[in-house]
Parts: C-alpha cells; structure tokens; sequence
C-alpha cells in the first residue's frame, strides 16, 4: 500500500549505531535482506504510510551510509549526525533541527526494523488525532525478554515503558511489549526530548522516558500490531537470516498474487519484476534490476542477476547470467553462462557448457554445445559448432569476431579474432580461422590425413616390448 505524501506528517529514522553483534566493520543498516539494505526498508515503510519528508539519523559510518541514501532516494531523504551514540533520546534530538518546520506529527522508527507494515504506520500515525501528545506501536509476546514492557494503569491507560534492565520482577511478566514505533505531535517531541535526563542503568537519554510525560499531558494512545514477529529489530546475523526468509516469503507471496508461479524454494530480491504466468522454479535465485517476461520460465538452479527475459524465453536448469538480455522464445541452457553484455536475441539458442561474453546472438542463431563466444557478433540463422572458441584476447586487447547470418561454423573451430565469416559461408570442422571467409566461401585448414595399414599391431608391440625391458619401479 501507498498513502499520499503529505508535509504535516514527517519521520525519522534511527540508523546511528554499529551493530557490534554484526561482527562487521560495515554499519548495521546497510547490511542487505533480498537485495537491499535493511534501512531502505524502513524509508519506504515511511513513504510509503505517507511521510512528506525523512530524516535519517547517522553515526557510525555516517559517510557511507549518507552516500547510499542519496543514490537510493535522492533529495526525498535528507540526514542528521548523532556525534556519539548516547541512546535513542538523544538520536531523536540530533534530529530534530532537521525536521520541516511544516510538520505536524513525526513518526519515529528504527532503521533495523526491515519488516514493518506501511498500514500500520498509517494506523499509527491516525491515533493521535484525538488530542493524545504520543501514539506508539505495542504487540503482545509470550516471550518479551530483551523487550521494554509497556506499562498501564487500572483504567488500560499507558503511563510509562519500562527497559528490561531497569524493570522489576513484576513488571518484566508483563507481555505487551515496545517496538520502538511512535508517532507524536512536533510540539511535544520536541519540549519532551529537550527535557530527557540519563536516569537509567544505561546512563543514557532514552526516548521511552517521553511516554511517561505525554500521559500526563495529552495521553499516550496506542496500536495494537497484528505480529510481533514483523517488528523484531535485527542485531546479528540469525536474525537477518530470518528477516530476509520472512522478506522472500513476502515476494514471493506478492508475485504470485500478480498471476506468476513462484516455488517455494527460489529467491526472489526485492528489486526483481515477474511478469504473469512466467514460472520460477525451485533453487531459482534473481537478484538486482532483473526483469522476467510473461509466459518466460526459469528452470531449477538457474541465478539471474541483472538480466531482461522476455516473453516465453526458457532459461533451462543451472544456467547463470549477468548484465544481459534475453530475447522471446530463446532458449538457454542448460549450464550455461552468460557473462556481461550478452544478447541473446529471440529465437536463438545459447546450449549446454556454452559461454558467452560481450556478444551479440542474433534471432534464430545456435551454440548448443560446449562453446565459448566472446567479443562476437552472431548473424541471424547462423549455427556454431561444439567445441568452437572465438579467440578473441590476444595477451593486450579483446577482439571482434563477426559471424555472418545463415554461416555454418562446424565443431572444434577456433576463430582468431579480428576475423569476419561471410553470409551463408561455411567454415570446416577443426578449421583454425586466421583470416576473413567471404561470403559464401569454404573455409577449411585440416592436416592431410594419412592411413598406415597394418601399423596399429607393430606398434602396439613395439610398445609392448618396451615397457618389457624397463627397470622395476620397486
């Protein structure tokens, strides 16, 4: 779901911290769930519940970070710098000079929560209408260890979140628990925040302590998630795996909405289209920009990375490609391997062991077997051998080979780029092409073949003889 933008409704998203249980030098929000960074998650759960303006807040890696935000979103999210991180307190008030003077209400969320639900942010961010300073995202749990406990009076009215250091006994029972999800009035936020103090066994300035001074003034509302699973923050590697399996599961369940047959075993990235009733079949893996065209099916074990399928294309079992494209009704694999640059045009076959690389297959053209085709132009119709090699690097530089439409290439050729083959010529089996075959023309370079009769016995007892004389190895 999308809502409308809308300027009195503005977030921030706390994306400071290392991540030490990441046991990475890389910043916590930047590692990647189906093909993109776990902070992009959260930005567009933001956007996407309505969210006229983002700041994001940094820290650890703040260069890093700010560089992938701006080629991922551009100029609809902007950044504030949390010099040390001193608790989500204080994350928020590095933030706040940041904010759009226009902004009404501001929701605050986590960047390492890559699973939230746009709908209920929009719920989220509707239920302080009534006149409450602070709205927050609450779920019930049978296990809450590690999470702050949202506490309420004998009236259900939340007065306070308690962090599971600075809870007693008592209140660590309690199941309902804090997703570190709000939305409050700008005003509020800011009064509240200005006024926080470390009083907690962290010695840090935690965001949770405006709970407790918003029920004293407006009142604290609250939404209910319908899974707690869905709000789980991620510190380690278990828990992006498990994010990322929830993630792919969500694709592909949206996939297969759209008309598509999704396996239950492929993955599927985030940024991939698949059009209706193209088919992906188990251990499929398609990552980046790529785009799968109706009717197309991709066979088992196949991994697409980048690459434009057409229509009714079939990619057969195991095959990889990269940086290409693949034209309707082509055929590739199985084991094959397009490289960068390939195009494999409509019609055309690419078989098995055949490799390509910065080449051109034109409609209806063939490699079925065991080939490799770099720097290379392929005319329409033509038909390359097994066993072919366009030798196309010469130690120093990559050369062009062309092929031209209709030409017969037969098996264990090797064509010495820069080389021309001719429309409609025909070049030998085990010819080594040195030179341009017009077109039409034989080419055709072969060692005479000479046949000794009754040689086969002598030398095979001459041979026998031999090894018969040897010195024992023992």
């Amino acid at each position: 779901m999308t809502t409308q933008a809308s300027p009195s409704l503005t977030a921030i998203v706390l994306a400071a911290g290392q991540g030490t249980r990441m046991k990475s030098t890389k910043p916590k929000v930047l590692h990647t769930l189906c093909g993109r960074p776990m902070v992009d998650y959260a930005i567009e759960a933001a956007l996407a519940a309505g969210c006229g303006d983002v700041v994001v807040v940094v820290g650890y890696g703040r260069d890093e970070l700010a560089a992938h935000l701006t080629k991922a979103f551009g100029d609809r999210v902007r950044t504030a710098v949390q010099e040390a991180q001193r608790g989500t307190g204080d994350a928020v008030r590095s933030a706040l000079p940041a904010l759009d003077p226009a902004a009404e209400r501001v929701l605050v969320l986590c960047g390492d929560t890559p699973l939230l639900d746009p709908a209920e942010l929009v719920r989220l961010a509707g239920s302080i209408e009534g006149g409450a300073s602070v709205a927050m995202l609450t779920a019930m749990t049978e296990d809450p260890t590690g999470y702050g406990r949202v506490l309420r009076d004998a009236d259900g009215n939340i007065f306070a979140v308690r962090e599971q250091r600075d809870a007693t006994e008592e209140e660590r029972r309690v199941r309902e628990v804090n997703t570190g999800v709000y939305v409050a009035r700008s005003g509020f936020l800011r009064e509240s925040v200005a006024g926080l103090l470390p009083n907690n066994a962290q010695g840090e300035l935690y965001l949770t302590d405006i709970v407790a001074v918003a029920s004293k003034a407006g009142g604290v509302a609250s939404v209910r998630a319908e899974s707690a699973a869905a709000l789980v923050g991620v510190n380690d590697r278990a828990q992006l795996a498990a994010a990322e399996d929830i993630l792919y599961g969500r694709i592909a369940d949206r996939i297969r909405r759209a008309g598509a047959t999704v396996r239950a075993t492929a993955r599927i990235d985030a940024t991939v289209v698949v059009e209706a009733d193209a088919v992906i079949e188990h251990y499929v893996v398609l990552r980046g920009k790529t785009r799968i065209g109706a009717n197309a099916r991709i066979d088992v074990g196949s991994v697409l990375t980048d690459v434009e399928v057409a229509p009714s294309a079939l990619v057969k079992p195991y095959s990889i490609a990269s940086d290409s494209t693949i034209g309707e009704n082509a055929q590739i694999g199985p084991f094959s391997h397009l490289r960068p640059e390939s195009r494999v045009e409509a019609e055309a076959h690419i078989g098995n062991f055949v490799e390509t690389k910065k080449t051109v297959v034109r409609r209806g053209a063939k490699a079925n077997h065991l080939a490799y085709l770099g720097d290379g132009d392929i005319g329409e119709g033509a038909n390359i051998g097994a066993g072919t090699i366009f030798c196309n690097y010469d130690g120093f530089k990559k050369h062009r080979t062309e092929i031209g439409a209709g030409a017969f290439v037969g098996s264990d050729s090797q064509i010495i780029a820069p080389v021309r083959i001719g429309v409609g010529a025909y070049v030998g089996t085990g010819t080594t092409v040195t030179r341009d075959v017009p077109d039409d023309a034989l080419a055709i370079s072969r060692v005479k073949q000479e046949n000794k009769e009754g040689y086969a016995s002598r030398l095979k007892a001459r041979l026998k003889a031999g090894a018969a004389k040897k010195p024992s190895d023992g």
